[in-house]
């Protein structure tokens, strides 16, 4: 996470829709915004939500009246993404979860923020031919919006982790913003091994320990800006890879299996082992103050479906230029 030297977005509201645990609201209230409505159905991610900003996300958005929202500035939200990734059936539009896009559709036509600010999986680019992007990007004209989007990826600022997702934003017309840029990336100056807790934190059920391991190469000297495979146990399926602490991670995941299934697995003092929430939380770009579940695994699959903080704040800065209120 970045500390803003200003807080341009003071004066600015905004909505967190499909809130998860809040890494939306963690981005624009660290430059000033504030935050006037909130929704979220999994009532784990409610209570982790109610504990870091004091409030319970309304419940399931398909029923809340989008007159009963408050007026806002920013609309933001990263809808659920298993209609279109490519570890699920990608049945998008045909999938209930996707027409969550029309939730938001409906609040927009009736709340008309200035902006609205999504983000999703990469694969919602490519699904269903483009087809099923492209419906996005004219619903959003349609509705008196500029479309902005771009893939990026979170090791091209700042954090370790190779985890690509799609980010849309799209100014209302009359505000005649144009052009808007993306942040160009950073030099990443972090590794997996800058975001691990002291080895004598992790506790035992994180560390695999089996006959089944094979090394491609256990020297772990060289850095690198990508995942490093250099081990695996049983078939080195999914879940089963072991990677250097001197590159990034992999994609954190909600899903999956494997003996390493969310995190994947690192070589840590010697031993291969998963991650620990916190260091997932890292990974993510939360600060150390934001307060985990205390399941496993619900922490895993909570940072494995949120945003990066960071990548959400350049963007920020971005947004804000293109306002004219930096």
């Amino acid at each position: 996470m970045i500390i803003p030297s200003k807080k341009p977005l003071l004066g600015y509201t905004f909505i967190d829709l499909f809130a998860g645990i809040g890494g939306f609201r963690i981005a624009l209230e660290s430059f000033g915004g504030k935050c006037v409505y909130s929704s979220e159905w999994d009532k784990y991610c409610q209570i982790v939500y109610k504990e870091n900003f004091g409030e319970t996300p309304d419940g399931d958005i398909t029923k809340v009246d989008e007159k009963s929202i408050p007026d806002h500035d920013i609309l933001c939200g990263g809808f659920p993404c298993q209609a279109f990734s490519i570890s699920g059936k990608q049945m998008g539009f045909d999938d209930t979860r996707g027409t969550l896009f029309f939730d938001i559709v409906r609040i927009v036509k009736e709340k008309k923020p200035k902006v609205v600010f999504l983000e999703n999986v990469k694969n919602l680019t490519k699904h269903d031919n483009g087809r099923t992007f492209q419906v996005i990007s004219e619903t959003m004209k349609q509705l008196g919006y500029s479309f902005n989007y771009k893939v990026l990826c979170s090791s091209d600022f700042g954090v370790p982790q190779q985890r690509e997702r799609v980010y849309m934003v799209c100014f209302r017309n009359d505000l005649d913003v144009k052009p808007f840029l993306f942040p160009k990336p950073i030099p990443l100056s972090k590794h997996v091994e800058d975001v691990l807790l002291d080895d004598s934190a992790i506790p035992d059920k994180y560390v695999i320990n089996r006959a089944d391991t094979y090394w491609s190469s256990k020297d772990d000297s060289t850095y690198t800006n990508r995942p490093r495979q250099i081990g695996f146990v049983n078939k080195g399926g999914q879940g089963e890879r072991i990677y250097s602490i001197k590159g990034t991670s992999i994609t954190l995941s909600a899903y999956g299996g494997g003996v390493f299934s969310k995190t994947g697995g690192y070589l840590v003092e010697g031993k291969a082992r998963k991650l620990h929430p916190r260091e997932c939380c890292r990974l993510m770009g939360f600060p150390d103050s934001f307060k985990i579940s205390d399941s496993d695994q619900q922490c895993f699959k909570q940072f494995g479906n949120s945003v990066t903080v960071d990548v959400l704040q350049y963007i920020v800065q971005e947004i804000c230029r293109s306002l004219k209120i930096d």
